[in-house]
């Protein structure tokens, strides 16, 4: 299944998060990249508590600061304009019932999807399967020596807001070296089937 197809599939209840990743207002895109990124950078310097703190009295000054400064306006022009925030103090942001049983089944459905796939891996269901996950582990450990979870979360981003423009700007070439890779893949995978006792061959 090519990238795009999967997002596809993904864009009805996640829609504006398909548009972020695609750059398509730059202005809003350009806003969140740069904020994930100032606040992950800001994780490396500073405990979770600190930035956290700082954001709060950031927040803060400006509001307060703003509001101060709408009170003296009103009160040097005489004016009665009410509180500068109201029409978002008015603004209903508690999530209904609905809202939230929905959430919790999307959570409790990816939660157990995930917990029979380790069992299926862990249990050796499918003996390649498990070689593979295997190897997959072997290599997290020489990434997690080279990179903390921090770096890789930076890194993670980067890629999400980098990669599905990439890929839609060079897909037919992308989908080509893809499918070259997926070939030899399983052709190596195919004869490790064959040498490997118990290793079932996956109808395709």
């Amino acid at each position: 299944m090519q990238y795009n197809e999967v997002i596809v599939a993904k864009e009805e209840p996640g829609a504006d998060w398909v548009g972020l990743l695609y750059w398509r207002d730059l202005k809003q895109t350009g806003l969140m990249f740069s904020s994930i990124l100032l606040l992950l950078f800001s994780l490396t310097q500073f405990s979770v508590v600190s930035v956290i703190a700082y954001l709060a009295l950031a927040a803060l000054s400006a509001t307060i600061s703003f509001r101060v400064y709408k009170s003296v306006l009103q009160a040097v022009q005489k004016t009665d304009e009410g509180h500068p925030f109201k029409s978002y103090l008015e603004v209903e942001i508690s999530l209904s019932h609905d809202q939230m049983q929905r959430y919790a089944e999307n959570a409790q459905y990816y939660m157990n999807s995930t917990l029979k796939e380790l069992r299926r891996l862990f249990l050796v269901q499918d003996l390649v399967d498990s070689l593979k996950f295997a190897v997959l582990m072997w290599l997290l450990t020489y990434v997690g020596a080279l990179f903390n979870g921090l770096t890789l979360l930076i890194m993670a981003v980067v890629s999400m807001f980098s990669m599905p423009v990439v890929y839609e700007k060079y897909q037919a070439q992308i989908d080509q070296y893809l499918g070259l890779v997926r070939t030899q893949v399983n052709s190596v995978v195919g004869k490790i089937q064959e040498k490997i006792p118990g290793a079932k061959r996956k109808a395709e």
